[in-house]
């Protein structure tokens, strides 16, 4: 049931089978979250850090009158709050956009798995690094690029991300955000959003039914986006 976590370590640095077999025997039986429903919660103390195995969440921060931003989305094989195991108390919530399935890894035992194997640790502190560098590319988004590029920077990122875990297949992928939830991710309104997204259609570069991305143009989008995935660090990179 790793599968997707072990095709992101993989595709960065080999584990070890020994390495595998630790992880699969420290998580918990897999466990359900229906949409909308929260994994961790904003303020909270997590004893254990989440493993997504199916379904899109997303990081939100709630401000005292209501108003959420979306910060993060994550897909099959992330570590929705690896850094719990550090940081103690959480200073945003993580809430299911779609139906979820996942597995957990108690802190405690995570101590010892990292400090007997010091690789894997590595290699998990290298997926929070991602994380980190994920997020400095939306805060770009959020403060220097217009709508249309913001817009077209997250499809393109999306299926670069998803194909690592094998859930794209020729720029061609499930993102199951409706309207609003996309215009809180991308920090605009709607129909701005909605303009952004018919713009690009009307230009031949994507189709979007559904939940169903389909990049008609991956050059074209690529190059109205300014999109490079250096970020993303999609290659061996041993540690």
């Amino acid at each position: 049931m790793l599968d997707a976590l072990f095709k992101k370590l993989d595709l960065r640095d080999r584990l070890q089978p020994d390495e595998r077999a630790e992880l699969i025997e420290a998580m918990s039986p897999p466990r359900r979250y229906g949409v909308g429903q929260e994994m961790v919660t904003q303020g909270s103390s997590p004893r254990e850090s989440t493993l997504l195995l199916d379904g899109l969440t997303a990081r939100a921060n709630t401000l005292y009158d209501g108003g959420q931003q979306i910060t993060a989305l994550h897909i099959a094989g992330d570590f929705v709050d690896l850094h719990s195991f550090l940081l103690r108390t959480m200073d945003h919530s993580v809430v299911a956009l779609t139906d979820c399935r996942v597995t957990t890894v108690p802190h405690e035992r995570l101590r010892r798995l990292t400090e007997r194997r010091p690789h894997l640790a590595r290699l998990l502190w290298l997926s929070t690094l991602l994380d980190a560098a994920i997020h400095r590319q939306w805060i770009v988004g959020l403060g220097r690029r217009d709508a249309i590029s913001h817009a077209a920077h997250l499809l393109c990122e999306m299926s670069l991300r998803l194909s690592v875990v094998g859930l794209s297949q020729d720029h061609t992928y499930e993102l199951d955000l409706h309207q609003g939830e996309l215009a809180n991710v991308l920090g605009r309104s709607r129909a701005t959003v909605n303009a952004a997204l018919q713009a690009m259609r009307a230009k031949g570069i994507i189709a979007w039914q559904g939940s169903t991305v389909r990049i008609l143009d991956w050059d074209a989008l690529a190059k109205l986006a300014e999109f490079d995935p250096t970020y993303l660090q999609l290659h061996s990179m041993p540690v």
